[in-house]
């Protein structure tokens, strides 16, 4: 699929994907968005107003459209979803913070480890950015290693859900 940004851009979503040893990494289209915000609006309020936040934001920064959409978590050899992922944008001093979730029944098999390694070193080959931030809960000890397995290192901060991690891309290269 090809897209139109604001710029006047042509992003071929198709060059975006990621690919990693198990895993399809694929940038979600407008359509699909607007599903998943629909599909959450009662069940999971939380979930459909990220969702929606991030078609506002798709829209309004077309151009960087591949900071504001979700991802797709798929198994290479199946084509199954286990997940998503998405990042929040780029900030003037060159940072971006990483979300993801793996669903449960495919949790403690490495995916989500395997993809925040891959969604981070695509993030660092665009030249855009220079460090990446993932905000978990205080009690998610499991996000937790997924950060560290991946080079993240506590920062110190808290920020509105729990304790703040960070890589840079020099870092992420000795993973």
């Amino acid at each position: 699929m090809i897209i139109l940004s604001h710029a006047g851009q042509l992003i071929d979503m198709r060059l975006n994907d990621i690919k990693t040893e198990r895993l399809n990494i694929i940038p979600m289209q407008i359509e699909e968005l607007q599903g998943l915000a629909k599909k959450y609006k009662t069940d999971a309020l939380e979930l459909s107003q990220a969702y929606g936040e991030m078609l506002r934001n798709c829209t309004k920064f077309s151009d960087e459209y591949l900071w504001y959409t979700s991802w797709k978590i798929l198994l290479d050899k199946t084509d199954e979803t286990v997940g998503y992922a998405c990042f929040k944008g780029i900030m003037p001093d060159g940072s971006s913070e990483l979300g993801y979730g793996i669903d449960e029944e495919y949790q403690n098999k490495g995916y989500a480890t395997e993809a925040v390694v891959g969604l981070c070193q695509w993030a660092f080959s665009t030249s855009k950015v220079i460090s990446i931030t993932a905000e978990i809960a205080a009690d998610n000890i499991s996000s937790e290693k997924v950060l560290r397995k991946a080079g993240f290192v506590p920062t110190g901060k808290m920020g509105e859900e729990g304790p703040l991690f960070v890589v840079g891309w020099e870092k992420l290269k000795e993973t």
